[in-house]
């Protein structure tokens, strides 16, 4: 019997970019994309207040685990902006990890760390780390965008031959 899903839920600018990108990973096994993290309830497009544009992420702990997918995360999107990725620009686009247990919490404190010391981006990381809250799925033009709009806005993208090492102690 296989293991029971696992729930990521991630902020890094557009929604459309992350959730194509996202979804490719072995594990993956479910993206939906919506708006979380903020002030107003039943959140849409055209009114989610300080929502982020996020993607939930479920996934299969038996082909992958959350630090994986952390480090394809900080790989496809610029952590060290604030409110931006690429022409993006306002609270809906920050970085932000939305973490669903303890476990998760200290997963995400550990990369990061071993993101600002490894050096990779021109900056420190400004990635937020909160508790997931409500997650309003967004409307169905929304969903699966850039499957029916292969040729259509991004902003994230895999960095041929970023790795993300672990930090030494020292």
């Amino acid at each position: 019997m296989a293991a029971q899903t696992q729930r990521a839920v991630l902020a890094g600018g557009c929604f459309w970019g992350m959730e194509e990108l996202i979804r490719r990973l072995p594990g993956v096994t479910a993206t939906r994309v919506g708006y979380t993290g903020g002030d107003v309830p039943n959140a849409t497009y055209r009114n989610h207040g300080t929502h982020a544009e996020a993607i939930e992420i479920l996934f299969d702990p038996e082909v992958t685990d959350y630090r994986t997918i952390l480090e394809f995360f900080f790989q496809i999107h610029d952590p060290s902006t604030k409110n931006r990725q690429g022409n993006d620009i306002g609270l809906s686009y920050r970085s932000a990890i939305y973490y669903v247990d303890d476990e998760q919490k200290r997963i995400a404190e550990d990369t990061i760390a071993d993101v600002d010391a490894s050096g990779l981006w021109p900056g420190k990381v400004v990635t937020e780390v909160e508790p997931v809250g409500p997650f309003w799925e967004a409307e169905p033009e929304h969903q699966d965008y850039l499957q029916r709009y292969p040729d259509g806005y991004t902003c994230h993208f895999p960095r041929p031959g970023w790795r993300l090492p672990a930090r030494t102690e020292g």
